[in-house]
Formats: structure tokens, sequence, C-alpha cells
């Protein structure tokens, strides 16, 4: 039942989101990124107060999170208002596959071993990679630390221990080890507990403006008990490079629930997930050619129970995932090169659900792409074809799908003296209906059609940067024009408690992106400012005939925003960020005034210090979130958490 509620709610997330942004960064072979990416890395990352993934895409421009609530409560991202299912979520260079629903939980990622958190808008400029890699409107790209050891030093250690409100203990450990000059072997594991227990203010009005609630409670069911181990193995060869890595995700959590009839006690429903992993890459590069292989293997167990509720309701659910891919990039001259890459994929899926179909799906996919540059212009194309077969133990299966989509991008920098460049791209891409979509018992619809999404984007990247106080000052905007057809839908039918899936929807949405950033150097104080703003309209245009023809969709609010301040001084690290959100409107698609949600905001402050002795480094940081006791929702009925404090200590050995 959770996974049926996580999918009508996912069936609408396509309502809930923003945007996305730019930048233009340097690969290899010095050449400029062409399309929008963003990037948080290093100690800008450890300087968000973030405790996870979720928490710190936060902080990229046009990204929207859909948060229930407390550590445990379910965290999706959306970007540019096309909804969660159109965002891959890459870990290490391989795509985090969920065949079940299509949703990546962000909030099961912790920040402990990220050394780059990337965000793009249409696919990576550097064409050597998977087709799976242009597979998707937009991708996140979750990079892990790699192991640097310094001198005749063969072993790197860090612990941390996180301590905090809501009853949060969070030790977690990280093992380098140097074996030869060309291997070496990570380790890392993580534990995260807590009884998820906040209060929060429960206040609502009558229709003539008088209060009908006032109070203060205790929200439950978000506890947490989770595990992480991560193992390792790099190596290097004479123009070569290859890893593996083993990934082991164990958890026991609540699920907290909808504040909905006057229920404000725990549900009692908990979800156990197992989540394996197994991946590997090795890339070989010649003269004038590079290629490089990738093979994942993953088993996903989830175990959902509520033994409250006057149904009693348990569900066990396994997903198993086979995946390898080849890509091969030659360059024609120092100008032009052109990429082919091959993957294929298998997934399936197993329930104790009665009549459940068993599906399993088979997809292939073959993407040719090419770049060119020709003094400041640099040209870009791309052509995935994706053919997907599937079959069932029981019931009907979806038809095959075999589908051609195109990717054209162009960037053009009109002054050599001047770092200003000028950017395009248009792409179609499209999403296949999830497992959930087409087999779920009762609501599923195997005729389902794939959703497609078109994006246009045009935009700027200017910097500057000096020897005096002033250091650098970027300025990033992006326009851009979506568009989603055959939107796939949970509808009712029959009643209130019984949906089916439908292509029904079509969604237009505008918006630009505004990101700024600079940074100063006073003496022995580096401040680095931060601003990002978001504007999007997304509006519904399914049928004319609806009360709410054109209206914004659900949980898109119009203006979004936030602002972080990075200052530095010695070993003393502050810093300050402010996060804002719009009004926007709840699930029920009218924009009338009984379905508005207030804005919100927060405010996180952080204080760091550095301390050394011999070759150790040792760090002390307080931060406290939301610091103003904001009380709000970014879910209708899923309050968040008040004023929060957070104590961490870490050791560099």
């Amino acid at each position: 039942m959770i996974l049926l509620s996580c999918r009508i709610a996912s069936a609408q997330i396509i309502h809930d989101s923003i945007l996305e942004l730019q930048q233009v960064n340097i690969l290899k072979n010095n050449i400029k990124a062409v399309v929008p990416v963003q990037e948080l890395k290093g100690a800008e990352l450890e300087a968000l107060n973030s405790h996870s993934v979720a928490d710190a895409v936060r902080f990229f421009a046009g990204v929207q999170i859909k948060d229930y609530g407390g550590v445990g409560g379910l965290k999706t991202i959306d970007v540019r208002g096309m909804g969660s299912q159109h965002v891959a979520v890459f870990y290490d260079g391989i795509q985090l596959g969920n065949a079940q629903n299509g949703i990546v939980d962000l909030g099961k990622f912790s920040l402990d071993d990220m050394e780059v958190i990337s965000l793009y808008n249409g696919q990576k400029s550097n064409i050597f990679q998977s087709a799976k890699d242009y597979a998707s409107a937009s991708a996140i790209y979750l990079q892990t630390k790699k192991p640097v050891f310094i001198g005749d030093k063969k072993t790197n250690a860090t612990l941390r221990y996180k301590l905090g409100s809501i009853q949060l203990i969070n030790p977690s450990i990280r093992i380098e080890q140097k074996i030869t000059d060309r291997l070496s072997a990570v380790l890392s594991a993580e534990y995260v507990k807590t009884n998820g227990v906040y209060k929060f203010r429960y206040q609502r009005k009558n229709l003539d403006g008088t209060t009908a609630y006032d109070t203060v409670l205790k929200r439950r069911d978000g506890q947490v008990d989770a595990k992480r181990l991560e193992l390792g193995l790099i190596g290097k060869g004479n123009q070569s490079n290859w890893n593996v890595k083993g990934y082991l995700y164990d958890s026991d959590r609540g699920i907290p629930a909808a504040i909905v009839r006057g229920r404000f006690d725990g549900r009692g429903q908990t979800l156990v997930d197992r989540n394996y992993f197994v991946q590997g890459k090795y890339e070989k590069r010649f003269r004038n050619f590079q290629s490089k292989i990738n093979a994942k293997f993953a088993y996903d167990f989830t175990h959902y129970t509520d033994t409250v509720s006057t149904v009693k309701t348990e569900n066990k659910y396994t997903q198993r995932e086979f995946y390898v891919s080849w890509a091969n990039l030659y360059s024609i001259t120092d100008n032009w090169d052109v990429n082919v890459a091959t993957d294929y994929q298998f997934n399936n899926m197993g329930a104790d659900l009665k009549n459940f179909s068993f599906p399993t799906r088979h997809t292939n996919l073959v993407a040719f792409a090419s770049t060119y540059r020709l003094g400041g212009l640099s040209l870009q194309g791309s052509l995935l074809g994706t053919f997907v077969k599937e079959s069932v133990e029981m019931n009907t299966s979806a038809p095959d799908k075999n589908v051609w989509t195109p990717t054209i991008i162009a960037n053009y920098q009109p002054f050599k003296s001047h770092d200003f460049n000028i950017r395009a791209f248009y792409k179609r891409i499209f999403r296949m209906p999830t497992f959930n979509d087409l087999y779920y018992t009762d609501i599923g619809y195997a005729n389902l059609r794939p959703e497609y999404s078109t994006q246009y984007n045009v935009g700027f990247t200017y910097s500057k940067s000096s020897q005096n106080f002033f250091k650098n000052i970027t300025i990033q905007a992006d326009a851009f024009y979506n568009e989603v057809t055959d939107k796939i839908v949970a509808a009712p039918s029959g009643s209130l408690f019984r949906f089916t899936m439908l292509n029904l929807d079509e969604v237009r949405i505008k918006g630009l992106d505004v990101k700024i950033r600079s940074t100063f150097q006073l003496g022995e104080i580096e401040v680095s400012p931060m601003l990002n703003y978001g504007f999007l309209q997304a509006l519904d245009y399914s049928n004319p005939k609806k009360s709410y023809y054109k209206n914004q969709i659900p949980y898109t609010p119009k203006h979004s925003g936030s602002f972080v301040l990075a200052a530095s001084y010695k070993t003393w690290n502050f810093n300050y960020s402010f996060i804002y959100v719009g009004e926007r409107y709840n699930v029920h698609q009218d924009n009338i005034k009984t379905n508005r949600l207030n804005p919100w905001f927060t405010n996180d402050l952080g204080i760091h210090k550095e301390f050394r002795l011999n070759q150790s480094l040792f760090k002390v940081s307080f931060e406290l979130n939301n610091i103003l006791n904001q009380q709000y929702d970014v879910v209708l009925n899923y309050p968040m958490p008040g004023r929060q404090f957070k104590l961490i200590l870490s050791a560099n050995l």
C-alpha cells in the first residue's frame, strides 16, 4: 500500500517542480561545457549544513524537493516541472535504478563520502558516456571521494560522529588503503539512528477566518535505523583505469503519515529496505580512441507493514537489475569527436500480492553522438534509440517500444578576451511507464504510452576574475520552454479508494533561472556569497472543459530562490543559508484559495573550527537549522521539523 500511495503521489510529481541552471566547467581536452550544469564540491559541499544529498541539492537553482518530513520521510527531486521520474541519478557514473516506481529517494544518500554533486539539464557535455546518460531530461551525478595519498603515507582514515536534536546519532568511518602504486582500496561505513519525534505547530482556519485548530503536537513515525557499507577497489594501468564497488544499504524506518481528519498519533507503518549492488568500470585510452565498459548487478528488497490500521497490511517486493554498457569515443580531428554507445538492461520484479503480474523488462539502448568545435563555436548532436520488450507471468504485458529521440546543443563564445558564453539546446526524450504504472494490482494499465518531454533552452554565462579584493564573479541565466505530453496520472475509477493509470495530461512549462556567485578577499578573510532565483510557470493544458485548465500545476511555486554566504578566517569557517519557496497549490488542481499553500522559508547557520595535531586534522562543527523555528509543510499535511541543532566531530588521521 505504501508503494501504491508513493506511486499515486509520484504520478503527480510532475506537478511539483521548478527549474535548473547552468555553468561553464572545464572537461577533458579543455573543452568547455556546452549545457547547463551546476556543481557542489569539496569545502563548499561540507559548509551547507546538509545531512543528505536531498538537503544539498536544494541549493541548486530551479530545483524543487518533495519532502514528506523528518529524517525518515521520502525525499525526491523535481527539475523544471517535469517530474521526479524525468530525473536520472547516477552513482559513480552508473545509474541508480528503480523500475518499480521510477523514483530515487535522495534522503538515503549521505554527504560524508561525496566529492562532487552535479546537476545537468539535458545531458553532460562530454559525449564519452553510456547510452543511459543520454536517456533522461535531467540528471544528478553523485561522485564519491577518490583516495589521495600524500608522500609515503599508505593509509588515510576519517572518523566522524554527529549528534543532534530528534535524538540523532550518526557515526561514520572511511578508510583508504594504498596497496600498490597502482591499486588502492576504500572501506566506508555509516550508521544513522533517530526516534524521529519532533514538535510542530498545527494551525487550521475555518472559511470565515476563525481558528479551528491551534496547538503544538508531536510528529511520530519518523524513526530511522539505517546502516550503509561500501567497499571499493581502484586500479590503474598503462593508459587505463578501472574500479569495482560493492554497496549495501539496510534500513528499518517508520513512514510518517499525513495529518488528516484530526489524526495526530502514529500510524504504526514501517518500511524495511535492503539495497545491494555491485558495479564496475573499465576504461582504456589509445592515441585517438577511448573505450569504456560499465557493468552492474543490483538486488532490492522492500517490506511494508501496517499492523495498526483496521485493515492489516504486509507486503514484500523484490527487484533485480543487470546492466552492461560499452561506449567508444573516436577523435577524428582535434576539433571533432564521435561516440557510439550501446547498453543492455534487465529488470524484473516480484511481490506477494494477489494476481501480481511478475513483470520482466529487457531494454536495449544505442546512442550516436558527435561534437565539433570551430573557434568559439561548439556544436553537439546525439540520437538515442530505445528498444523495450516486456513479459509477464500472468495478465497482459505492455507492448514493445521502439523510439528514437534527438538532442541538439550549441555554445558560442563571441569574445576571446572575455569569458562570456551563449548557449542553447533542444532535446526530445521520454520516460517508460514504471512497473507500478503498468502492473500494480487493480490500478495498473498495461497499454500506457511513454511520457514524452520536449525541452528548449537558451542562456548565457559570464565570468570575470581579478587579483584585487574582488576575486571573481559568475553570472548565469537561462530561459526555457518545456512540453510534457501523454503524462501519466492516477485517475479515480469508481471510488476515492480505487485508481487507474491513464495517459491524460499535457503540461506547458516556461521559466527563468538566474544564479550569481562571487568571492571577495578582505585580508585573511574570504567571503563567498551565492544567490539563486527561479521563476516557473507550469500550466495544465489537459482538457479545456476542466475548471483547472491553464491553472498552475500542483506543488509548483512560481518564485523560489536561495542565498548562501560562506566566510573563512584562518582555521574558522562560517556559513549562512536561506531558502525561499513561494506560494503553490496542493494536489486538488483548481487554483483557488482553499487549495493555496503559503510560502515557506528557512534560515540555517553553521560554525566550523579546525585543529591540527602533527599529521592529523580535527574539526568541530555546530549547525543550527531553521533558526527562526519556521512552521511549514513542503507537502500538505506533512509538517516539517522546527528549529534543530547538530554537533559534528571529525578526525582525518
